[in-house]
């Protein structure tokens, strides 16, 4: 995926070098600073026009066309937006979402994992296999199932750091390989049901957030975000860096918990918020505090920009990149246990289709970037309610999944399209 990628954990070199980023895009320079703080909230539009025309489109893209979908599609059928449809379209987005995110995860260091798909579904045998037919403890073959999938990501890192296989091919031979290990596991009875009326069904098919708690969650998310934007405007405030105002934070978290409350409202009034989706988006908070917030996560962001440049400032890419194929084995390996929950059995099907290219265009139509070095947890968020808002609408007109290919597809191409211009502009703007 990226040029010259030295996968190997050399030694500390010479002479020191700059690591990469840590979040995408390089801080400001000493003599180009803007304080934000200083300018309030025209201050905050005019910073955000100059990021847009820099290349720093941020979440811009995809939000515009979320909107764009919604509007379409609910022209063309009134059921697209009805509270109803909106808590079955965020049930459908939970696994493949989760997914998802382990593809943001090898995408922001420049690598990809083309076997989720079938992690999935070797996972989703595995709990069918051993839970069902086995008689384990479900708790245990749930276990069982994810551990598989980070087994196999650690197999992925092996291969991939110590004797330098691309991840392209080593994950396409995984793909192979563990679909035939998935039917070799189901056989000739292809399919297993899941107990209907288990926790774990009742979890991926009739469990939702209670009114008050969907409530609580809207005011945490939207005290959380201020909260860290006050922490981040204090840090930078100190080392002498544009920061962004209170007047702005402020704005922004009630902005936001506004969006929350009507978006809780509104879906209360069928069943309300679906748990596995919620558990898909605290997977997403947590694994955006551990990209933005910690140590590994700098790291990561440095390797993806730069091989070299991570390995001259001290860090073991290859501990990185044994990190990240761990973890994205492990995640493809849940979304496969809840896409069995949600549809109450373990089948041959499971993981195959569209599974594999969705969960890698949404991280890409979410706006992680196929080059390494810029992405956010959020894109698998985002990138999957679009994808899932395409598949629901043409599914409520009755189309058959021929434009749904198509139609995703000149999506994900636009997507990659937004993504090189905007990385041409901040080469231009010295900022890639």
């Amino acid at each position: 995926m990226t040029q010259e990628r030295s996968p190997q954990s050399a030694a500390t070199p010479a002479q020191p070098a700059r690591s990469a980023p840590s979040s995408g895009a390089t801080l400001d320079r000493q003599d180009s600073r803007v304080s934000v703080g200083q300018g309030g909230v025209r201050g905050a539009v005019g910073d955000f026009g100059r990021r847009v025309r820099s290349g720093d489109l941020g979440p811009l893209p995809v939000v515009v066309g979320l909107v764009i979908i919604a509007v379409i599609f609910q022209a063309l059928n009134p059921v697209f937006l009805t509270s109803t449809n909106l808590v079955n379209l965020l049930y459908d987005s939970a696994a493949v979402g989760t997914i998802s995110l382990g593809i943001v995860l090898v995408l922001i260091l420049g690598e990809i994992d083309l076997s989720v798909g079938s992690l999935s579904g070797l996972s989703s045998a595995f709990l069918g296999v051993l839970w069902v037919n086995q008689g384990w403890p479900v708790v245990l073959a749930i276990g069982a199932a994810m551990l598989s999938g980070a087994v196999i990501g650690l197999l992925y890192g092996i291969v991939f750091t110590r004797f330098g296989m691309p991840s392209f091919v080593v994950t396409l031979a995984g793909l192979l390989a563990f679909l035939g290990l998935q039917l070799q596991l189901l056989g000739s009875q292809g399919s297993i049901n899941l107990p209907y009326g288990t926790a774990l069904v009742t979890f991926g098919q009739q469990q939702f957030l209670p009114p008050v708690v969907a409530y609580v969650f809207a005011v945490v998310a939207a005290g959380v975000v201020f909260l860290t934007g006050l922490l981040n405007t204090r840090e930078r405030r100190k080392a002498n860096l544009s920061y962004t105002s209170t007047q702005v934070l402020v704005l922004r978290a009630v902005a936001l918990l506004v969006l929350f409350l009507l978006a809780a409202w509104y879906l209360n009034r069928d069943n309300g918020v679906p748990w596995m989706f919620m558990l898909f988006v605290i997977a997403v908070v947590v694994a955006n505090y551990a990209l933005t917030r910690t140590s590994w996560g700098r790291h990561m962001f440095a390797v993806g920009g730069s091989v070299e440049a991570a390995r001259r400032a001290g860090i073991n890419v290859k501990r990185v990149y044994l990190s990240a194929f761990v973890l994205t084995g492990l995640l493809a390996a849940t979304g496969g246990v809840l896409s069995a929950a949600r549809l109450a059995s373990s089948s041959q099907s499971a993981g195959t289709g569209d599974v594999n290219l969705n969960a890698i265009a949404a991280a890409v139509i979410g706006g992680t970037s196929l080059f390494g070095g810029r992405g956010s947890a959020y894109s698998a968020l985002l990138g999957i309610l679009v994808i899932q808002s395409i598949s629901n609408g043409l599914t409520l007109l009755n189309l058959s999944s021929a434009p749904r290919f198509m139609i995703t597809g000149g999506v994900l191409a636009l997507a990659v399209l937004i993504d090189s211009l905007a990385r041409r502009s901040r080469v231009s703007h010295g900022r890639a």
